[in-house]
């Protein structure tokens, strides 16, 4: 079997185990939310995407017993951000895209800090819904 294909199959497997919310907590890290949001958007249009990766992670944090985790503007942006990088780069596969997109995966969120104010960002309206940028468009 191909690395590449060694590589399909290791993020199936994942993206099965986020939608049948069998992932472990440890797992399912912030590089993984990524991945899977990467993935979607490489099988299905932006809004398509949106709901099956926010319907399986609303499913995940209820299963976990934390669906107060749920952040539907962190979700969104996230997504929207991902879907704007793979327009730019329509044939990088994932190590490419990952490599190309470093500040998608800072451990400080300072890509949506550049968007979004603390306290808008924050908020309980926020954690519910989708909200536009305050910042910046």
């Amino acid at each position: 079997m191909s690395a590449v294909a060694v590589a399909d199959s290791r993020i199936e497997r994942i993206v099965d185990a986020f939608e049948n919310a069998t992932i472990e907590a440890a797992d399912f890290d912030h590089e993984a939310h990524m991945l899977v949001g990467w993935w979607y958007l490489q099988e299905c249009s932006l809004l398509d995407a949106l709901s099956r990766f926010t319907g399986a992670l609303r499913r995940l944090t209820r299963k976990l017993g934390v669906p107060s985790k749920y952040h539907e503007t962190i979700t969104w942006f996230y997504m929207i951000q991902i879907a704007g990088r793979c327009r730019g780069q329509p044939d990088a596969d994932w190590p490419q895209f990952k490599a190309a997109n470093a500040d998608l995966f800072e451990q400080n969120p300072q890509l949506i800090q550049r968007f979004y104010s603390k306290s808008l960002l924050w908020s309980e309206t926020a954690r519910r819904l989708f909200v536009l940028p305050d910042l910046r468009p």
